[in-house]
């Protein structure tokens, strides 16, 4: 018996077609060199008591590696990871592998922050 609420024989999602989106309003920038940082405003209740008691910044900035970089100057709301990777294999090469198990993270990791979202 299926478990309520499942779809019975779903097919599985395949994650490297996902299309990753920027946010609207996202603040971000890249340096010379294509190192990229990202911003993330510390909002609520938490994080207001933090800086008041803690001196917590209210941005905290997130500065991505090469690699990470190089995949969210190409994250257009256009191409899917898979596409994504193919470029990040053109320019990078086996310094890249586990290819695809490095970009699904990373994207994981992106969205679980808010950091991208995805295109319907």
């Amino acid at each position: 018996m299926a478990a309520k609420g499942k779809k019975k024989d779903a097919p599985a999602e395949n994650y490297l077609l996902r299309v990753p989106v920027h946010p609207k309003g996202m603040n971000w920038s890249a340096n010379n060199e294509g190192i990229v940082t990202l911003e993330k405003p510390n909002t609520g209740l938490m994080n207001k008591i933090a800086q008041l008691i803690f001196s917590k910044p209210e941005i905290s900035y997130i500065h991505l590696d090469m690699h990470g970089s190089f995949a969210w100057l190409n994250t257009d709301g256009i191409r899917d990871i898979t596409a994504i990777g193919l470029l990040v294999k053109e320019r990078f090469g086996e310094e890249a592998e586990p290819l695809y198990e490095r970009l699904a993270m990373f994207y994981q990791v992106m969205d679980s922050y808010g950091f991208v979202h995805w295109k319907e």
